[in-house]
């Protein structure tokens, strides 16, 4: 886990354009009860920094926890894989077209 300090330094960018990131769905923001947000490293590496923005729209959330929640747990739609596995391993679309279906229900 990133802090909002260091995934600016990890993506050549301010403070400021990380959290216009994650209010806007484009990086996974976790709150914290303190000051700040903790991001997932993994999410920087391709082909998941393609996919977020896509997700979080599918999915209708910018939150953090929910976009967590969803990215890490194992689906039997995607044989027991987490969709972060799926995305990982070529098969975004199919990742997205489940995000859409969770996000209505």
């Amino acid at each position: 886990m990133l802090s909002t300090e260091q995934a600016a330094e990890l993506a050549g960018v301010n403070r400021r354009t990380v959290a216009i990131w994650i209010e806007r769905g484009r990086a996974i923001g976790l709150s914290q009860t303190k000051r700040g947000y903790r991001m997932p490293r993994w999410q920087f590496d391709q082909p998941l920094w393609d996919t977020l923005p896509k997700l979080s729209a599918a999915m209708g959330t910018t939150e953090g926890w929910a976009l967590l929640a969803f990215i890490e747990t194992p689906l039997g739609a995607l044989d027991g894989r987490t969709p972060r596995q799926a995305i990982e391993q070529g098969e975004a679309e199919r990742v997205l077209l489940l995000a859409e279906h969770h996000g209505e229900s």
